[in-house]
């Protein structure tokens, strides 16, 4: 897909699940990135495959902050615990860290990736904000009411150049501490 194939109607129309049915089949070889812990319904048939891979998208350790820019996404916690028990079922796990919200600090990054690691997830998938036509506008919109996070959003996406520079090699050092391997997305 190229959207996340568990969206709300999946839990009715299991259309994921039985393309994965399909697919199995085959034994053709899948990657599934999502924000929803719904994933963990199919683990059944995720963990036959003998190559599959998990990803779970958490731009944020800050559930308050997912709340205000994500409000129909599953709680922090509950992806990093639907990481966890794929890895414990031998599912190839990674975390797509993506976008890194700007109000991350680097001083934040050690406890982060410490969290990431917990998980079992072998590889960290890393990316910037990224403002293609309409994203600015739309995350404006949601952080009007709250101006702090606003300003920070504004000062690190538009003059401080060198913020996800720091951010991506703090990363990469926390990481090498955990042996988890890190790649940037785009």
């Amino acid at each position: 897909t190229v959207t996340d194939p568990y969206q709300p109607l999946e839990k009715k129309y299991c259309l994921t699940r039985f393309c994965l049915k399909q697919l199995l089949k085959h034994d053709f070889p899948v990657s599934i990135q999502t924000k929803s812990n719904l994933v963990l319904r199919d683990k059944d048939i995720i963990s036959r495959f003998s190559d599959a891979e998990v990803g779970v998208t958490v731009t944020t350790l800050n559930d308050d902050e997912r709340k205000l820019l994500e409000p129909q996404a599953p709680s922090i916690e509950k992806r990093l615990d639907t990481i966890k028990k794929l890895s414990d079922e031998g599912i190839k796990t990674y975390i797509f860290f993506g976008p890194v919200y700007p109000t991350v600090e680097v001083k934040d990054l050690p406890e982060i990736i410490k969290r990431f690691s917990e998980t079992g997830a072998s590889m960290i998938l890393v990316d910037s904000l990224h403002l293609k036509k309409g994203v600015w506008e739309s995350i404006n919109k949601k952080l009007f009411s709250n101006q702090k996070t606003l300003e920070i959003f504004t000062r690190r996406l538009f003059e401080d150049k060198n913020y996800y520079t720091l951010i991506f090699d703090e990363i990469d050092k926390q990481s090498r501490r955990y042996g988890l391997r890190v790649e940037k997305a785009f």
